[in-house]
């Protein structure tokens, strides 16, 4: 059975800042040695060339390894940054370590929080976008499920992915190789990479059955409900974070999920929250949450229609602003008007990630 997990959201005052995952370590709350996930926004361009989360990434490890982690451990932390904090969103991380807990405490009886990791086998250009993907990414999702001691798939309630998108440089290479690659767009390969994986997060938790080549990108019917899929350019394989709830674990987290339908499902939001174990109001308020939710983690999309709710909107027919960029910013907005908080983990490119137009939604809850 793995430890009980502690978790926190911390915020980042600057590009390289890394200070208060520091003061979480100095004041004991964490051990370094035993982080082993975090999750969090930059306020980069969110794009291919979105060298602040490289900066972060650098930034939170070197913490780790001053704090006496060793550093090959270190090395090996899956460490995910979605890059963008447009509108109202802010900078930060939220950071999963393991701790310890009595084995009388009657929270090892109830659901708790739990997480595991694993890595794919490494992903050549050619396989983005194509079943060859789907299936090296739903091997490595059954992996991290077993580390993280969960055999029901219903008990998985958001996986964090950080798979490889496509460059000048890898599509020169799968063409002097002889291999065709599905894009040679590079910023559309970022929505292809999320989107693949996605499919392969759905086939292994049984959400979906093996999709073709055909469906990717193309049969949005196709999703699955608890994917959360960045991609980036400083990997070559699939990293993999499966959070979800079992039992034996204890500690004082749960969590939970639910979608949004559209950019303005407030309830898709609560209903995440609620699905995590706090009992709340039936139209509840962010002052309900009395500091019990730790942090929601959101995927959203534009609609492929040009609609929400009925009505027209210009985003993906803007030339000076990219609908990355537009659909992050509402979808940030409408998040932090329900938490109260504006440092959500929103993330774009939502792909075969919840309805088409809307996203996937995970809650994490303190039930101390």
């Amino acid at each position: 059975m793995p430890a009980a997990i502690e978790v926190r959201k911390v915020p980042i005052h600057s590009v390289a800042d890394a200070s208060e995952l520091a003061k979480l370590i100095d004041d004991g709350v964490l051990d370094a040695s035993r982080v082993i996930a975090i999750i969090g926004k930059t306020e980069g361009n969110g794009g291919v060339n979105d060298y602040t989360r490289i900066i972060a990434d650098r930034a939170f490890r070197e913490v780790l390894i001053a704090k006496g982690a060793p550093a090959e451990q270190v090395k090996g932390v899956p460490i995910v940054w979605s890059g963008g904090t447009d509108g109202v969103i802010s900078p930060h991380a939220t950071i999963f370590a393991t701790t310890d807990v009595p084995e009388d405490d009657p929270s090892r009886g109830e659901q708790r929080l739990t997480v595991g990791f694993a890595m794919s086998e490494p992903l050549a250009p050619e396989e983005i976008g194509r079943t060859s993907m789907v299936s090296k990414v739903a091997d490595a999702v059954k992996v991290a499920m077993e580390r993280a001691g969960i055999t029901d798939p219903g008990d998985v309630h958001y996986v964090q992915t950080k798979t490889p998108l496509l460059t000048i440089h890898t599509i020169r290479d799968a063409k002097s190789r002889g291999k065709t690659v599905w894009t040679e767009h590079t910023h559309e390969s970022m929505d292809l990479s999320n989107g693949c994986t996605a499919l392969g997060i759905a086939v292994a938790l049984g959400e979906i059955e093996m999709p073709t080549d055909a469906d990717v990108m193309h049969n949005r019917s196709l999703f699955s409900s608890v994917a959360s899929c960045s991609s980036g350019v400083e990997l070559d394989q699939a990293q993999v974070v499966v959070v979800g709830n079992a039992t034996g674990v204890g500690g004082r987290y749960r969590i939970g999920h639910s979608v949004m339908n559209d950019a303005l499902d407030q309830d898709g939001i609560w209903a995440a929250i609620k699905d995590a174990g706090l009992d709340l109001p039936e139209r509840p308020h962010h002052t309900d949450l009395d500091g019990r939710l730790v942090n929601v983690f959101l995927k959203c999309e534009a609609s492929q229609d040009g609609m929400v709710r009925g009505r027209r909107n210009a985003m993906l027919d803007d030339s000076d602003v990219h609908w990355h960029r537009q659909i992050k910013s509402c979808v940030g907005g409408v998040t932090a008007a329900v938490t109260g908080d504006p440092a959500v983990f929103v993330s774009v490119s939502a792909a075969h990630q919840g309805p088409e137009g809307g996203g996937p939604v995970a809650a994490i809850v303190d039930l101390s």
